[in-house]
């Protein structure tokens, strides 16, 4: 695992003449089109990539994009892998991995998932704020990789809270609705029972994807700061709980888009203001 890590970094490295980005991006599903703002952007599939895996999920591009955005070097993932698609965990975050050793600092991840708190409205947007694993399994099992991070990470602040401050202030100065809470992952890919979602509410979260925490799980490890956001794309409350579709799921979390888009934006250019 570590000499395909530096084979792909150094194929990025060679390509994009040593990039020195400072952000890695995870867009999820429907949440593609932030990609546009970027500036002086460069494309690669993922597929000329050493290593990677390859998306296989509708509305995941696949694409790793090399630009600016918010005044920061980003590079972003359109398109992530999941554990449900048969990719094992240190599959799955190999990407987070290899723009550590490139050497970002800050991870920002996106997700579609389905609300659970009463409080939440389909296209709406919640920052995470913390998260629960409920893969049965981390990317961080085995064998640990000394040269990524120690054995036993702490995860007491997952989600940075100073990056998160940006963002908070954002929303309230763009006057857009920003739940903030707990998100938890499952490995999916059948969306949940009504059952599923009453236990997943009584463990402490406020929305359920299949997605996000094994990056930043990777990502702390390495000692990269984090920020997430959800576009709650259903709803898991008793009550209101509908039957759901992927092309439902698509459209809700391009509703939430635009709003999330301009919040990221604007966060990021408030913390490079004060960096």
């Amino acid at each position: 695992m570590w000499n395909e890590l530096n084979e792909a970094a150094e194929f990025l490295r060679r390509e994009w003449n040593n990039p020195k980005p400072e952000i890695g991006l995870i867009l999820g599903t429907g949440l593609g089109p932030l990609m546009e703002q970027m500036q002086d952007t460069q494309v690669l599939p993922y597929s000329a990539i050493p290593h990677f895996p390859r998306s296989t999920v509708q509305s995941h591009a696949g694409e790793l994009h090399l630009g600016k955005l918010g005044g920061f070097t980003v590079l972003g993932m359109k398109g992530r892998f999941h554990y449900y698609e048969g990719y094992s965990l240190p599959e799955v975050v190999f990407p987070v991995r290899v723009m550590g050793l490139l050497g970002i600092q800050h991870l920002l991840v996106t997700n579609a998932a389905g609300g659970v708190h009463p409080d939440m409205e389909i296209g709406e947007i919640m920052m995470i704020t913390d998260q629960i694993n409920l893969l049965g399994d981390s990317p961080l099992s085995g064998p640990n990789l000394d040269q990524l991070g120690p054995r036993f990470p702490d995860m007491h602040e997952a989600y940075d809270p100073i990056w998160c401050a940006h963002f908070r202030q954002a929303a309230q100065q763009l006057n857009i609705r920003m739940h903030e809470g707990v998100y938890a992952a499952l490995k999916g890919p059948a969306l949940e029972t009504p059952a599923e979602y009453k236990w997943v509410r009584g463990v402490g979260a406020d929305a359920v994807g299949m997605s996000t925490v094994p990056e930043v799980l990777a990502a702390r490890h390495m000692g990269i700061c984090c920020a997430g956001f959800s576009a709650i794309t259903d709803l898991g409350v008793p009550g209101r709980i509908r039957k759901v579709l992927i092309q439902d799921v698509i459209r809700a979390a391009e509703q939430a888009g635009e709003a999330m888009g301009q919040i990221i934006l604007s966060g990021l250019q408030s913390a490079q203001r004060k960096a």
